[in-house]
């Protein structure tokens, strides 16, 4: 039954949450086997899904590990990158793309996006670049590919390194590439909430041998690679420590999630494709609402559906929309508000505002809206009905 826009009720009687995983018996199963098996930490399944994604992505090498962020991490450890070193990257991303910079205690240096498509503006870059840069961390964001060959001509013009921070974008394609391959390194998510998940967990990606000899070491304190083999029935081997590493490893739990997702990575795609379709030809006919372009000659991996609320058109601001959608029972995120105005950023290296304004643009009109394959096409009409609602209440 439809309600009235005047109708203060929520539209659904349930919660629906912005984001579900779909865990199959498979799944299930394997973690099941992986836990009779008594080997539960970094082993056989582990080094199974390895291989699975590198086939997958395309390229040499894929080094299993406890997050992204520990991917982006070990990328900058690996390629030397460290003390006083700049690194360029977006202001619309999650704080841990920024976050592994200062880390290395390098100085984290943001570039203006593309207003279409929120992705870092290959022009910005150039723009940004001093002695110091080092590395371009290219965010896909929300599974859309960035400008590749202009980034990759930049970063060859200066000697710069390309770290492909990959969080959104499992399937997504550039020009007939994979990413995960467009740079020297590619770290990958899978978080709950990501298009395929192993409840944490990340894996980075090289066609670089020496990098990948490198990573898989440090991901586990640094000691002698393939120690896990240790405990083996050829007996004891004693390991070295060979690197100061950290406690990254991904281990078997995990990975008997990961070989069953990743085997359906493409039909939760055809699923989400579907239901964009349903929100674009929805939210096209709402003048106040602005949906992210798409370029040519790309395959998006749809991670997040965004839309912005055209502000200037409305007689209130994002977040009481925001709040307002949330009232009708439907889950929604922000991805991101802009990261060189969150307060360590701005009172470390004094950002203001008005220094990135694309950025900040979005950073105050961004609404993800529920996108995954458990939705049902019910649910997706619920979404649309409930944003239709709440924008023409505040309709100017």
């Amino acid at each position: 039954m439809k309600i009235s826009i005047s109708d203060d009720r929520p539209l659904r009687k349930d919660f629906l949450p912005f984001h579900r995983p779909l865990i199959g018996a498979e799944e299930e199963a394997e973690v099941i086997q992986c836990l009779r098996s008594g080997w539960l930490t970094t082993g056989p399944r582990t080094q199974e899904f390895e291989r699975a994604f590198a086939e997958y992505i395309g390229c040499r090498h894929a080094i299993g590990l406890n997050s992204c962020t520990a991917g982006l991490h070990l990328a900058l450890v690996g390629l030397g990158i460290g003390d006083r070193d700049e690194v360029i990257t977006t202001p619309i991303t999650f704080p841990s793309t920024a976050n592994v910079i200062v880390h290395q205690r390098a100085r984290p240096v943001f570039a203006d996006i593309d207003p279409e498509t929120l992705n870092i503006d290959p022009d910005k870059i150039e723009e940004r670049i001093t002695p110091k840069t080092k590395a371009i961390i290219p965010v896909h964001f929300a599974g859309h590919p960035c400008e590749m060959d202009r980034i990759s001509e930049i970063a060859q013009k200066y000697n710069l390194k390309v770290i492909e921070d990959a969080a959104h974008a499992l399937e997504a394609e550039y020009h007939g590439r994979k990413v995960g391959v467009l740079g020297d390194a590619a770290s990958f998510s899978f978080y709950a909430t990501k298009n395929i998940t192993t409840g944490e967990g990340g894996m980075l990606t090289t066609n670089d041998a020496e990098l990948a000899d490198k990573v898989s070491i440090l991901r586990l304190h640094g000691i002698s690679r393939d120690a896990w083999k240790r405990y083996g029935p050829e007996g004891y081997k004693h390991w070295e420590t060979l690197y100061p590493g950290y406690k990254y490893n991904m281990f078997d739990i995990q990975a008997a999630l990961g070989i069953h997702q990743l085997k359906k990575v493409e039909k939760f795609l055809e699923v989400r494709r579907k239901y964009v379709v349903m929100y674009d030809k929805a939210f096209e006919k709402i003048p106040e609402i602005k949906i992210l372009g798409r370029k040519e000659n790309i395959k998006h991996s749809h991670y997040l559906y965004i839309i912005l609320v055209k502000t200037e058109d409305l007689t209130t601001d994002r977040d009481t929309i925001m709040n307002a959608i949330q009232a009708q029972n439907i889950g929604i995120g922000i991805h991101f508000r802009a990261l060189h105005l969150q307060p360590y950023y701005k009172n470390t290296y004094g950002f203001k505002p008005g220094d990135f304004p694309n950025a900040e643009h979005a950073s105050d009109r961004v609404i993800s809206l529920p996108l995954y394959p458990a939705l049902t096409e019910e649910d997706v009409a619920d979404v649309i009905e409930a944003v239709r609602k709440v924008i023409t209440r505040y309709r100017k």
